[in-house]
């Protein structure tokens, strides 16, 4: 079984890539980020063409996750589970099913901004809900997985350059703790091979040509309970949908299990 997790920086943007990365991999379910559309805009029935079932946590030109399957959808849990919400609103980060045989979440973490703004402190508080809505599913005996854009990079080698961040998110302990509370509830980070360099960095920015100079950072994450884990065969970031025209700024995590 193939999985996936990609933040497509706007679905409507790389649809043609999406549908044709899908077919020449194979992949069974993808966990997908920032779709950036509304829900009645997301591309279902290019994907019911492949084979796929949808199911969208979408509400506009901001955030979005979803999940695509060929191999089943059940038990859908849109958003997450006591989350907070920010400036009012219950933004569109979560969505979680049961794909075959294996429980997923797929998750666009939100960003925080800076250490100080608002919104940093609602990224921690996300955290602390999603630590308690995942805790049953992570303890069961069925294979289940947390994957998406966690917007941490868990260590400074995960960073082409920490002293750069020095100060900023994504690098912050506290962060950092946040992701160590979430392996707590018996999740281990299952760290893909990279396919060039010696890192597997997941994003690279836009600006002063950082994905040719591979500056980037691992973001893009896949948390596996022991039954997920133990099923792993291999796994990868598919740098080669980072290149090119029209590309998003991250590039997907594979993971194959044998289940």
């Amino acid at each position: 079984m193939r999985i996936a997790t990609w933040n497509v920086n706007s679905i409507t943007a790389r649809l043609p890539r999406l549908l044709a990365w899908l077919e020449s991999t194979g992949t069974d379910v993808l966990c997908l980020q920032e779709t950036k559309c509304a829900a009645e805009q997301f591309p279902a029935e290019a994907l019911r063409e492949l084979g796929y079932e949808c199911a969208v946590n979408a509400t506009g030109r901001w955030n979005g996750v979803a999940l695509i399957s060929r191999v089943g959808l059940a038990d859908v849990v849109t958003g997450l589970p006591g989350g907070p919400d920010f400036e009012g609103v219950q933004e569109p980060r979560a969505i979680s099913a049961t794909c075959g045989p294996v429980r997923l979440w797929s998750v666009y973490v939100p960003n925080g901004r800076e250490v100080a703004h608002d919104h940093y402190a609602y990224k921690l508080a996300w955290f602390e809900a999603l630590q308690k809505a995942v805790a049953a599913d992570a303890a069961g005996a069925h294979p289940f997985a947390v994957l998406g854009d966690f917007n941490v990079a868990p260590t400074d080698e995960d960073v082409w350059d920490p002293a750069l961040f020095e100060g900023a998110t994504h690098v912050t302990p506290a962060e950092r703790a946040a992701l160590a509370s979430l392996r707590q509830e018996g999740l281990s980070d299952v760290m893909p091979r990279p396919l060039k360099y010696d890192r597997p960095y997941t994003f690279w920015d836009y600006r002063e040509l950082r994905f040719p100079k591979n500056k980037g950072m691992r973001i893009d994450l896949v948390y596996g309970n022991a039954p997920f884990t133990a099923a792993v065969k291999d796994s990868y970031v598919d740098r080669e949908e980072r290149k090119g025209k029209g590309a998003s700024d991250h590039a997907p995590v594979v993971v194959d299990l044998d289940l």
